[in-house]
């Protein structure tokens, strides 16, 4: 238990260099993360014998992968940096992954701004491609949170987004002080909890996109408990109450709108289906 607590101090978040720059293990877990989440749609695509008619997801998730960075990106500037003006007014610098000269990658990402922009990719795919926005929604439930499972991990292997100071026996020391694995909380909650109970709900489906509205509301529970354990951003802290995070704001609504998008697609649901 004594490496497992002083683990950062024996691992290094560089997993190799590639001509002087370093190549991340978080970078490694986002690639297995959008691999992860691209296997998962197509068993659940194979075993539910869905036919897309025009849609291919590998073309589907190459739409999405550009509207997750960009959205994540954006979003972690307007909602959580603290120097969102000085990036408004220096949009060139958003994605620059150099900083004093020394490459550093691109660091700062927001989940829900991710949400945000994996929305505007899927309709503005489906747009293209037309097909059963729906039944494409249905798929991101079931994908996501493996995807998930692997980010969560390389958040922990990148040493950032820690939890909250402890005393538990299996916490990990950061900076000298002992913190919960948090990550891994997330990756499980957020991660392993949340598909579990998308892909047993599947079999209760009563229309088309119904998973999603599934995976979002239980996201928005696992995440809004998750974070009773991270530590809140240093540079926002508590946003009300002495207890309330950004996140749990965030996933607070996320539960809401699940929750009415549901009450309304249902009872238009059961409307046609007389």
């Amino acid at each position: 238990m004594h490496y497992w607590n002083h683990i950062y101090e024996h691992f290094n978040p560089v997993a190799f260099t590639i001509f002087g720059l370093p190549v991340h293990w978080y970078g490694m877990m986002y690639v297995l993360a959008l691999v992860g989440a691209l296997a998962a749609g197509k068993y659940y695509v194979k075993k539910e014998h869905i036919d897309l008619q025009s849609i291919k997801l590998d073309e589907y998730f190459v739409w999405v992968e550009i509207g997750v960075i960009l959205g994540a990106r954006l979003g972690y500037i307007l909602f959580y940096d603290p120097d969102t003006a000085w990036y408004l007014t220096h949009p060139w610098q958003i994605f620059n992954p150099f900083k004093n000269g020394h490459f550093v990658g691109i660091r700062g990402m927001s989940y829900f701004g991710a949400t945000i922009g994996w929305f505007i990719a899927s309709y503005l795919f489906y747009l293209r491609k037309k097909g059963n926005f729906g039944q494409l929604m249905d798929i991101v439930a079931i994908a996501v949170p493996v995807g998930y499972v692997f980010g969560r991990i390389g958040n922990f292997l990148n040493q950032e987004l820690v939890g909250r100071a402890t005393d538990v026996p299996w916490g990990i020391y950061v900076d000298g002080v002992l913190r919960h694995p948090s990550q891994l909380y997330e990756a499980f909650l957020e991660g392993v909890v949340v598909f579990a109970v998308v892909f047993a709900y599947r079999r209760f489906k009563r229309f088309d996109g119904e998973l999603i509205l599934v995976y979002g509301f239980m996201y928005g529970l696992a995440r809004f408990v998750a974070e009773f354990w991270r530590e809140p951003d240093p540079q926002l802290g508590f946003i009300c109450c002495g207890w309330v995070t950004m996140g749990q704001i965030f996933a607070a609504a996320m539960m809401l709108t699940a929750v009415v998008l549901w009450a309304v697609l249902r009872r238009r649901f059961a409307k046609t289906s007389r």
